[in-house]
């Protein structure tokens, strides 16, 4: 039977843009053309479109146009407009990480360590509401680029759950390494948030969507997160932080350390931490006990391969894992970090849906959890860890 055809855009031209093309041409059950990008920056558009040989589109809308899927790949103080306009068009549209936010007042002025938090949340809270009023009304749909989500160590707990009909009682989990080479992402004008927002969402989502799976496994609705107790810490900023040029120092108004309580709604419990100040590479992993059953999940690092090498100079020219400080000595080496790390598998599942119909595992229900859970965490951080209430949206 000769594949379906979907016409795909990008929008955005940085480093989520050229991973999702290369992750867009693992797809193999729905043959994807991509069409072209649009930037807001033609200098950089053009360095992203001319190797590949797709169009660079001067429009927006013109781009949305064109095609059958819309991938978001640009800030996240933009990703609502894009979405809005797309799903306007009743396009599917792929959104990256973080859903949305809050992103400040666009005062000179403002200062995300001082700003109270409950105008982050209403914010926040707001715009993925009219992110989700948009889908009910548009034949496009709305899905979440998270990538933990369809990891395969995930996919294969979410089985577990399915077939065992097990109870999930606690989760903890962390994403940790030792911080962005991105100025842009220690500023909350940017980033909407420190490590909460830019490292907890992924062990978050994994949380959320599992306690979902068991959900509407054992009675077919999804169990939501019902409320958060979290603190946060700027450890590079303090007076008496030691730095010997390993972690990066470069947060200006975010936090480098966060740690989140869930409560679901059954009562059971979820420990999370993200974190700017680990060593040794990316630090990615969900342990999952259950009333039936234990599963560790490892997403980075991983013992798919080891290496030694006495002297860092015979690695030169050879990648080994994302964040790593050193390649001398023994190296955890990802032979495939796409694959491990879920990216190829959530556009595989995208495209099906698109095309097919399919369920979206990673979807707006689980983008707006998250979203409410991280601002609810701000909240709760502000207040020393006082336990606050999570929205349902």
């Amino acid at each position: 039977m000769e594949k379906k055809v979907l016409r795909a855009g990008i929008a955005g031209s940085g480093f989520a843009a050229k991973f999702h093309f290369d992750a867009i041409h693992r797809v193999y059950s729905v043959k994807v053309d991509v069409v072209g990008a649009y930037s807001t920056s033609r200098q950089n558009l053009l360095s992203f479109t001319e190797p590949l040989n797709i169009q660079a589109f001067n429009d927006l809308n013109d781009l949305i146009e064109n095609v059958d899927v819309i991938h978001v790949c640009t800030p996240p103080v933009t990703h609502e407009h894009i979405v809005l306009a797309a799903l306007k068009k009743n396009k599917d549209v792929i959104v990256e990480k973080p859903f949305t936010g809050y992103f400040g007042d666009g005062s000179e002025a403002f200062n995300g360590d001082t700003f109270l938090k409950e105008k982050g949340l209403e914010y926040s809270i707001k715009s993925v509401s009219r992110m989700l009023e948009a889908e009910k009304v548009s034949e496009g749909r709305i899905m979440y680029a998270e990538n933990w989500v369809y990891a395969p160590a995930i996919q294969k707990e979410r089985e577990l759950l399915q077939k065992t009909g097990a109870q999930i009682v606690w989760m903890h989990g962390e994403e940790s390494h030792s911080g962005s080479h991105s100025l842009t992402y220690g500023q909350w004008k940017f980033s909407g948030g420190g490590s909460m927002i830019g490292k907890g969402c992924h062990p978050l989502s994994a949380a959320i969507y599992l306690k979902h799976v068991e959900g509407r496994a054992r009675n077919g609705n999804p169990i939501r997160p019902k409320t958060i107790s979290a603190r946060t810490h700027t450890i590079t900023r303090l007076p008496n932080f030691k730095d010997e040029g390993y972690l990066r120092t470069t947060y200006k108004d975010t936090e480098d350390f966060a740690q989140l309580h869930v409560v679901f709604e059954d009562g059971t419990i979820a420990d999370l931490f993200a974190s700017e100040l680990v060593l040794g590479g990316v630090h990615n992993w969900i342990e999952v006990n259950t009333t039936n059953h234990r599963a560790i999940c490892n997403i980075n690092p991983n013992t798919a391969m080891q290496a030694y090498t006495p002297i860092q100079k015979h690695f030169e020219d050879i990648y080994v894992v994302e964040k790593t400080e050193t390649k001398q000595g023994w190296s955890s080496i990802s032979p495939d970090e796409g694959w491990f790390a879920g990216y190829q598998h959530e556009m595989e599942a995208f495209y099906k849906s698109a095309a097919y119909g399919d369920d979206i595992e990673s979807n707006s229900s689980l983008a707006a959890d998250v979203i409410a859970t991280i601002y609810a965490g701000y909240v709760s951080a502000e207040r020393k860890g006082a336990e606050v209430l999570i929205a349902t949206l």
